[in-house]
């Protein structure tokens, strides 16, 4: 089947190598998105906006053939979910790895500092704990010389839904650093409406941090591969 890989803030299609490199063994059809801004440090990030990366997803949905397999890392879950609020009869299954679907009218991502056209990565302090627990000093290093800003207009836009057969369209949930017993208590307490909306929504544990495809590819593959096999 068709996969789509997104990657999460500061990061390009590449970030997902060896992720890609397993699902394109198996015999699927694999596209790691590197979406607009993104493409190098020094790219031009002045005036794009988060519709314009909701753009380039469903762009590739309507490139592939069907079915589609749509997979959001972190804030791009949010990006996932837009493509399948967009693409409902098409996407046959979204998965968000380490991040949730923004609810309608939310802003894309709030509290971090933007530097001109670009938000750049806060640095490693924001993310000290489970989010970061699995990752060494020498990988660190090498996120920091890869890691891209992010266009601010993608991070202070606004998310746009309008299509409730999105609920509709099945879902997991890959757990990085917290439990599936956790999020199903945020889930069940109203943190998460849009999830707690979803008729088919499994919830998938990886022992890792916040980061995955990096630190677990291998085991983040097979997860991908069991969920094109529903």
């Amino acid at each position: 089947m068709d996969i789509i890989l997104i990657p999460g803030l500061w990061l390009d299609g590449a970030s997902w190598g060896p992720v890609a490199d397993r699902l394109e063994e198996a015999g699927h059809r694999v596209r790691a998105l590197t979406l607009p801004g993104l493409e190098a440090k020094d790219a031009d990030r002045a005036g794009i906006t988060l519709d314009d990366h909701v753009a380039a997803v469903v762009d590739a949905v309507d490139a592939a053939g069907t079915p589609v397999l749509v997979v959001g890392h972190s804030a791009a879950s949010a990006l996932a979910y837009c493509a399948a609020d967009a693409r409902p009869e098409k996407v046959a299954r979204v998965v968000y790895v380490g991040g949730f679907p923004s609810a309608d009218g939310e802003q894309f991502m709030k509290g971090l500092a933007a530097e001109g056209d670009g938000v750049p990565f806060p640095g490693w302090a924001a993310f000290e704990g489970p989010d970061s627990a699995d990752i060494d000093e020498d990988t660190k290093s090498a996120l920091l010389e890869r890691f891209i800003p992010t266009p601010v207009g993608v991070i202070t836009g606004t998310v746009s839904l309008s299509d409730e057969r999105r609920y509709a369209v099945p879902a997991t949930a890959v757990c990085p650093e917290y439990s599936p017993a956790e999020l199903q208590e945020w889930i069940t307490g109203g943190d998460l409406p849009e999830l707690a909306k979803a008729t088919h929504l499994d919830l998938v544990d990886i022992d890792s941090g916040h980061w995955p495809q990096v630190t677990q590819p291998a085991r983040l593959a097979e997860l991908l591969l069991a969920e094109a096999a529903r």
